[in-house]
């Protein structure tokens, strides 16, 4: 059992506390943040053990309420891993201190590939993980893509890859504060940062990603277009996705017709949150033309990574192993 900590309490943060609470061979012995509203509150409903990252933030969680256990240094020394869900660069400034205090670290997507020189997908490359001091997993939009074009090229069927990403404009709980309306924003860079992310787990991709932010929060929406290398069949290339147990394949002629129907189906389901955490990718949408593969998939930017993150936990600590254990281990304890 190792003792694992969470720092940043938020989207994925929250999400990454409780999938840690699913597994019986790690434990979750604190998060710490700075916030003292519903969001932490919730978390010590939770019983979850709350560190302050401040003394200012300290007196504001007691001031609300909330039993504070300590501070993040406290929180560190007792930790063998600790797991960074704060905000873009912010957890860039905590390396230094987790460096410091030579504890294990895994980041999110918003940091550079650089911060921590290893980038991870399960399914990609778990062995070159294993006892690591650091990692960082790939964005929501990047683990997507890793996972699809690997089910290909693991199947000899990818030559190269040309996506169109239809970003969603922020997440939903924050969607009074920001995000867009009545226009679409394409990235200004063409290839967009999504297809030299990919890059960064396996060199070897020939991709080229273009992105638009859309007016909606639910997800993201991606189009592909796969050179293929032979003529194949769908039912080949079906087969190829379906190696991945984080692939979900669904029907748009049973329903799910848009990002809302499939979010509700989740919901139904019984997953917290709604949440979706495999590509849900429409089997019936799928074409091929020649040498040509065309399909399309559904990402949710809030849940997608929580696997991963689970599995990067077991390979720097050493837990297992075993890539595939592990991944049929989280998926076991997640529902997928």
């Amino acid at each position: 059992m190792k003792n694992i900590a969470v720092i940043g309490y938020g989207v994925i943060g929250k999400r990454v506390a409780d999938a840690i609470k699913r597994q019986d061979d790690m434990n979750l012995i604190g998060v710490c943040d700075v916030i003292s509203d519903w969001r932490i509150q919730n978390a010590a409903r939770k019983e979850y053990a709350i560190y302050a990252a401040t003394q200012e933030a300290a007196d504001k969680m007691k001031s609300e309420g909330i039993s504070v256990k300590g501070n993040m240094s406290d929180l560190l020394k007792i930790a063998d891993l600790v797991v960074d869900c704060t905000p873009k660069n912010i957890a860039a400034e905590n390396v230094t201190l987790y460096k410091k205090q030579n504890i294990k670290f895994i980041l999110q997507g918003g940091e550079k590939h650089e911060t921590t020189g290893h980038s991870f997908s399960a399914e990609n490359n778990y062995q070159s993980a294993i006892n690591l001091d650091a990692t960082r997993i790939v964005s929501c939009n990047t683990t997507s893509i890793l996972r699809t074009l690997s089910a290909l090229k693991r199947a000899h069927l990818l030559d190269y890859a040309r996506g169109t990403l239809l970003r969603r404009a922020t997440d939903p709980w924050e969607s009074h504060l920001g995000g867009i309306m009545n226009t679409l924003v394409p990235e200004k860079s063409i290839p967009s940062h999504q297809g030299p992310d990919a890059q960064t787990v396996d060199p070897d991709l020939d991709v080229i990603t273009t992105a638009i932010k859309v007016p909606q929060t639910l997800s993201h929406l991606h189009y592909w277009n796969i050179k293929l290398t032979k003529q194949t069949t769908k039912e080949e290339v079906l087969n190829a996705f379906k190696t991945s147990s984080r692939i979900k394949l669904i029907r748009y002629d049973q329903g799910l017709v848009s990002n809302n129907t499939i979010k509700e189906m989740f919901m139904d389901m019984g997953r917290p949150w709604g949440d979706m955490y495999e590509v849900a990718l429409w089997e019936d949408m799928l074409m091929i033309q020649g040498d040509e593969l065309f399909y399309a998939y559904v990402v949710d930017n809030q849940a997608i990574v929580v696997p991963e993150t689970i599995d990067a936990i077991r390979a720097l600590t050493g837990i297992e192993t075993d890539g595939v254990k592990s991944i049929l281990k989280t998926n076991n304890s997640l529902g997928i």
